[in-house]
């Protein structure tokens, strides 16, 4: 590894002749050659693999185009020893190292060459070989190129015929590989790649060809084969491909679909497309593979676990949510493509379920999964025929089995069903109405997760049928949601705390689904009855005797209430004025008391107590009083009204509470309430920022100023305030004192130099941000220059040099550039160094290079000259002069020896991103793709 490291600075320029040297010496000795084989493989990974951001991209490319112009002789050696050696380990590093040369190689040597026939027949057969040399072929079938149709057909038929001999047809893949050895398992893991490589890259070239018929289909019956394989890892391979085909074939034929129900077992074939048809009976197996093999939703929560037992899950499996939305995606195209056989397949496990030939609770959670996994797949009234018979055999599965175990299982996965067809339920109000009261049933059933999933489905169908029952249906008397507030206190009797809220969230959609004001009120006041009696008989208390608030079971009350307020406006928004009217100068009182007896109880017993459960209850309280606060005014839409009647007594309660306190004591609260009234108020608030500030700014700053770790919720929050400040009330800033000016640009300073990300990503956006609204205002701009802009550059310089912040390169950049654009405009006017006040250009550069040669001592002046001089030459194209930026970090860390890897994490994150936006709106253009409640409000109801 280190002569490679050599290598990458001296080759080509200073040992041109290595490549024909490496070649001789190996052509001298068996061991010598194996030695080199390994050399040349991490040669072709340093140079191909991992280049980006080790080396300038100048050199990456020269060392690239050196090692193709002087490959022939590696090549030649390659194919020398996979002809003449015997040595089986040296063999076996030729093929390994071959490898890594595939994915660059120029294509004459893959395909112009014997190299595809030698290693199928010389290799492929050989146990000890043939795991590397399918990884080799895998390689040649990812290679996307039109011009080598012949040799590509030839790589296949090739290939299968050796499989054929070495696995035949007829083998029981999935019990040969329970039953193998590792390198029998690796090979079966490489074929599945191999073959959903060359099908995706090149199953239409094989599949149109007659001939070759028949072939494909075998290559199509091993694909089915290795799928059933129980290992995740193979399963997840041969998915890609089924995930690829079905789409194939939907994408070309959206609208016409294989068959259409008559009545059950009866299907009439319409017009299928050809390659459709070709398919249907691999399809349909797919089909019950994926039926059959479902993998765990998001939204189960009652499960059975490692021991048999059925209790509720709290962790996220993320590995397992990600290939459930892989199968979901491609049950959803099988079923577009023939929904005819998913509802027949689906129909016979049920009843297999129900007369007990499968009956278990695995086959049965995977099956339901899978029938809640297509909706939206089917026609609105094939839909609705079908799910009333799943939903009828299931309510008679329930009936039928004895053991709480039994009917927690089929419960949970009613419930799961019912929550995926908000569709069907919106068309069926008798249905809608039979469903919620279930759930309501299910509230009161104590078996560990279900009232919680009970809780989580009403929520869902909440939010997707919310208009439905706010009007009176066909049949009814009067809305269902009178009903329900009629009968509040019996659903929820048996729910826990955190249930109740919940609950309390799904009925605010109804109520904020009423469209008529004054019957949008009354169902508030009805709504909040409950929990404002507990709280108007506690503040009645309170003011008889205010030592109540000190008591555990008061203060937990007052706790679980704010908690329901809380969710309750969530789910209302602006509309709830009228319930934190009601309740908010009392709410700000005892918040006020409860500040007095933290404080107090933190004088007497010192900063620990605030660790102590009451003191926590009662932070809780506080806490609960800021969010309620900060979530109703986020969902108001009277800016005016707010900060003329809400803003005024929260001010007045929190504001010195917060100063006067003990950092222990302080709820990080206070700055998040702050940051969502200053964004959401804007103009209407900034006559009060200085009074905010004056509380919150200096007494936080020195709680996170010490260290870049105490208080991560205050960092986070305190930034987030003064962003919002520098956004929205800039004029602000213009009256401040100028040391609290100079206050609040070190603190900028602080944030983007911090370790935690999200906390310097903020910084440099304020930063940015304040750049821009300095210069719109001419009169204080020269002399926030003259004070402060050399000083600025000077700290961005500092974090572009540290490799820890190199995911803010592009903020850096837009910044940097930003700054010499303002000098090489002439917008800055005013002097910036005394030495040379004509000329502002020249004194950046020369102060930049100064800068730049005392932190980097080694670098050469011709380097630190080419890159001042590009920071202004590139000032207008952000991604140029961050390449610019990039480049010159590679040369300072290749000096230092140190990793640049890093370099490139931004890109990689954005590509990321954007890869997912992109699938995002592929997802949205296909019915069902999208889980019904990741759909917008608007596609829905």
């Amino acid at each position: 590894m280190i002569l490679v490291q050599i290598l990458k600075q001296e080759w080509p320029k200073h040992w041109p002749t290595f490549i024909s040297d490496i070649v001789g010496a190996s052509r001298t000795s068996e061991s010598l050659c194996q030695n080199n084989m390994i050399i040349l493989k991490l040669l072709s990974e340093e140079v191909f693999d991992f280049s980006s951001g080790q080396m300038t991209q100048v050199k990456a490319k020269h060392l690239k185009d050196s090692m193709c112009n002087e490959f022939s002789q590696i090549f030649q050696l390659c194919q020398f020893v996979m002809e003449n050696s015997q040595n089986a380990p040296l063999v076996h590093a030729t093929l390994e190292t071959l490898l890594r040369f595939l994915n660059w190689i120029p294509l004459g040597y893959i395909f112009e060459t014997k190299l595809i026939s030698t290693l199928v027949y010389k290799f492929l057969n050989v146990p000890m070989f043939r795991n590397v040399t399918l990884k080799c072929l895998t390689e040649i079938a990812g290679v996307s190129v039109g011009q080598y149709e012949e040799q590509f057909v030839n790589l296949f038929t090739l290939t299968m015929c050796q499989l054929k001999e070495m696995l035949p047809l007829n083998t029981n893949i999935r019990v040969a590989y329970a039953n193998g050895k590792d390198d029998e398992q690796n090979f079966i893991q490489n074929l599945s790649l191999f073959l959903c490589t060359f099908l995706k890259e090149h199953g239409l070239l094989v599949e149109k060809k007659p001939n070759l018929r028949d072939t494909f289909m075998e290559a199509l019956h091993y694909m089915l084969l290795v799928s059933e394989v129980e290992e995740t890892e193979i399963f997840k391979i041969c998915l890609e491909y089924w995930n690829h085909l079905a789409a194939e074939l939907y994408r070309e034929s959206p609208f016409s679909t294989s068959s259409t129900p008559l009545e059950v077992g009866v299907t009439v074939t319409l017009h299928v497309p050809p390659r459709r048809h070709l398919y249907l009976p691999v399809l349909s197996r797919v089909r019950l593979l994926m039926v059959s093999r479902m993998a765990k939703p998001e939204e189960v929560l009652v499960v059975e676990n490692d021991q048999g037992e059925v209790v509720r899950e709290f962790m996220k499996d993320t590995d397992a949510i990600n290939l459930y939305k892989n199968m979901r995606e491609t049950l959803v195209y099988l079923t577009h493509l023939d929904y005819a056989d998913t509802e027949c397949i689906m129909t016979e496990k049920l009843h297999n379920q129900v007369n007990g030939t499968e009956w278990s609770w695995k086959n049965l959670n995977m099956l339901c999964w899978a029938i809640g996994s297509i909706s939206g797949a089917m026609h609105e009234e094939d839909e609705k025929r079908f799910l009333v018979t799943v939903i009828k055999d299931l309510l008679g599965l329930c009936e039928q089995k004895r053991g709480k175990d039994n009917k927690a299982i089929i419960a949970s996965n009613i419930m799961y069903i019912v929550g995926q067809y908000p569709r069907f339920l919106r068309a069926h109000w008798k249905f809608l109405k039979t469903v919620v009261n279930k759930l309501f049933e299910f509230m009161h059933e104590t078996h560990d997760g279900v009232q919680d999933m009970a809780c989580d489905t009403f929520i869902k169908i909440a939010q997707k049928c919310r208009r439905h029952f706010v009007q009176v249906q066909v049949g009814e008397v009067m809305p269902f949601i009178d009903e329900i507030l009629n009968n509040i206190n019996t659903i929820i009797c048996d729910l826990q705390p955190q249930q109740v809220h919940t609950f309390y969230e799904a009925v605010g959609y109804m109520i904020g689904a009423q469209t008529d004001q004054a019957v949008q009120e009354l169902l508030i006041e009805k709504y909040m009855l409950l929990p404002n009696q507990v709280w108007d008989s506690i503040i009645q208390q309170a003011t008889k005797n205010v030592d109540i608030l000190k008591d555990a079971e008061t203060v937990r009350q007052l706790g679980s209430i704010l908690k329901t307020n809380v969710r309750a406006c969530k789910a209302v928004g602006h509309p709830f004025v009228m319930q934190l009217g009601r309740i908010y100068l009392d709410m700000l009182n005892v918040y006020k008391c409860l500040s007095e007896n933290i404080s107090s109880a933190v004088q007497t017993n010192g900063e620990m107590v605030t660790k102590q459960p009451l003191i926590r209850s009662m932070r809780t309280v506080k806490r609960e009083t800021l969010k309620l606060i900060s979530g109703w005014v986020s969902r108001s839409n009277d800016p005016q009204m707010v900060a003329e009647n809400f803003v005024p007594p929260l001010l007045e309660a929190v504001l010195i509470d917060y100063q006067r306190n003990v950092p222990a004591a302080r709820d990080p609260e206070v700055l998040s309430t702050m940051a969502t009234i200053v964004n959401k108020l804007g103009v209407h608030i900034t006559g009060e920022i200085p009074k905010i500030f004056d509380a919150v700014f200096e007494c936080t700053l020195n709680m996170i100023n010490k260290d870049f770790e105490e208080f991560p919720e205050h960092r986070t929050h305190f930034f987030y305030l003064l962003q919002a400040a520098t956004s929205q009330c800039f004029p602000a800033f213009l009256s401040i004192a100028p040391a609290q000016f100079k206050l609040i640009l070190d603190s900028i300073i602080w944030a983007f130099k911090h370790t935690m990300r999200n906390v310097a990503d903020t910084g440099l956006q304020i930063l940015y941000t304040l750049l821009q609204n300095v210069s719109a205002e001419e009169a204080a701009a020269q002399s926030f220059y003259q004070t402060y802009f050399c000083d600025i550059l000077q700290h961005i310089f500092s974090v572009v040099t540290d490799t820890s912040h190199t995911a803010g390169l592009t903020m850096h950049a837009t910044i940097l550039a930003y700054m010499f654009n303002l000098v090489e405009e002439g917008k800055v006017s005013v002097a910036l160094s005394a030495a040379s006040p004509a000329n502002n250009q020249a004194h950046i550069q020369e102060y930049i290079a100064n800068l730049l040669k005392t932190a980097f001592p080694h670098l050469q002046d011709a380097q630190v000259k080419v890159f001042v001089t590009g920071l202004f030459s590139l000032n207008q194209d952000i991604p140029a002069f961050k390449e610019h930026l990039r480049d010159f970090l590679v040369q300072i860390k290749e000096f230092a020896g140190e990793d640049s890897t890093d370099l490139f994490l931004e890109e990689r994150e954005a590509a990321l991103r954007q890869a997912q936006e992109e699938k995002h709106k592929l997802q949205m253009s296909v019915p069902g793709i999208l889980n019904p409640h990741e759909l917008p409000e608007e596609m829905c109801d």
